[in-house]
């Protein structure tokens, strides 16, 4: 299975082979970043991200084509992010995949970003349905049980910013670059007092497990905004508060998800997954491992590789979807937003709504 991603600012390019036992071996793979186009900016410029995309997407298919010494036609398939995500990326992943398709005459999959991530610990791990899983990036915060391939149950989500976008803004405000979650915790390791600032607890006393994280940018830039002339030591104090801030509530929601994960599957194994890029966040992993230790369960996150956005995963979906017999046609759509579970964000939608549906 050939996987092409970019629904954000990573073109990446993989071929996975999967056995009928369910192993699976990565035969080659490409990553190109962009954070030095986006770096001015303090975060991802849409436009300058679908350029990339397209001037890049169709050489690291041919890279990886041969790396793994096959020609296209000799593959079973090919998988593509069809979204969420920014939608002039996406369409770079999706016009190649069906270009390949329709020249090769191989099947195409339009994969659902998230559930690459979903699916992602099971490149390096033999990991059996369900699981409960955490997936925290840039773009998503949100907690699902993943009951099999195409099957997700939401039991929480942000209802205003995700998780790694409080890093990159938190990030921006104290000009430490981008992006902004790795310059924050490097920053927090030189912090001398890290409960100098006091930040909100979000939802605090609020039920349930949904997220909210718009508060904490605020307090932290009126924080930042107080300071007389702020050095090092102020950005190493005020990055640990916001990255302590930060885990702690992802692993206090969490576990109310793993208190009901255990309620709804009391037979079920108990097994806590972490992906997407904020779960490389040593802070936020040592949160939710204690977490997920007090409640009885075993936790996992894939390889850090793995945990950012890569086409690794998107292959890994297409060829699990294949393998149930699912492919898609030549006029599968890219999808500036695509739910894992479609029926709860169209009952209940975690952010609002707008001309094409839930935001979230």
């Amino acid at each position: 299975m050939l996987g092409l991603e970019s629904s954000c600012d990573d073109t990446a390019a993989a071929i996975v082979r999967r056995a009928p036992d369910g192993s699976v071996t990565v035969l080659a793979e490409r990553v190109v970043g962009q954070d030095a186009a986006h770096a001015p900016y303090g975060g991802v410029v849409p436009e300058i991200a679908a350029r990339a995309h397209a001037e890049r997407m169709d050489t690291l298919a041919a890279e990886v084509l041969a790396e793994a010494g096959l020609a296209p036609a000799e593959l079973d398939a090919v998988a593509a992010t069809a979204g969420p995500g920014l939608i002039g990326g996406v369409m770079a992943a999706l016009m190649t995949a069906k270009g390949i398709a329709l020249g090769a005459g191989i099947p195409l999959i339009a994969v659902n970003h998230l559930e690459g991530h979903a699916l992602s610990p099971r490149l390096t791990h033999q990991l059996n349905f369900p699981y409960l899983l955490l997936l925290v990036s840039g773009g998503h915060t949100q907690l699902v049980i993943v009951e099999g391939v195409g099957a997700m149950t939401r039991l929480g989500s942000t209802i205003d910013d995700a998780a790694g976008e409080a890093f990159d803004k938190t990030a921006k405000i104290m000009g430490l670059g981008f992006p902004g979650g790795p310059a924050v915790e490097r920053a927090a390791r030189a912090a001398r007092d890290p409960a100098r600032f006091a930040l909100p607890r979000m939802l605090a006393g609020k039920p349930g497990c949904d997220f909210s994280f718009a508060g904490l940018k605020t307090a932290a830039r009126r924080a930042w905004e107080a300071l007389d002339a702020p050095g090092d030591i102020d950005r190493a104090d005020l990055a640990a508060a916001v990255q302590t801030a930060i885990a702690v509530h992802l692993a206090e929601r969490t576990g109310r998800a793993m208190d009901q994960y255990a309620d709804r599957l009391p037979d079920a194994p108990r097994t806590l997954v972490i992906a997407g890029g904020v779960a490389a966040n040593q802070t936020v992993r040592a949160a939710l491992a204690d977490a997920a230790a007090a409640r009885g369960f075993t936790w996992l996150a894939p390889p850090l590789k793995y945990c950012t956005d890569n086409a690794a995963m998107i292959a890994l979906a297409g060829a699990e979807r294949l393998a149930l017999g699912w492919t898609d046609g030549l006029d599968a759509p890219a999808r500036a937003r695509w739910p894992l579970d479609e029926a709860a964000a169209a009952r209940d939608p975690a952010s609002g709504s707008g001309r094409k549906g839930p935001k979230a």
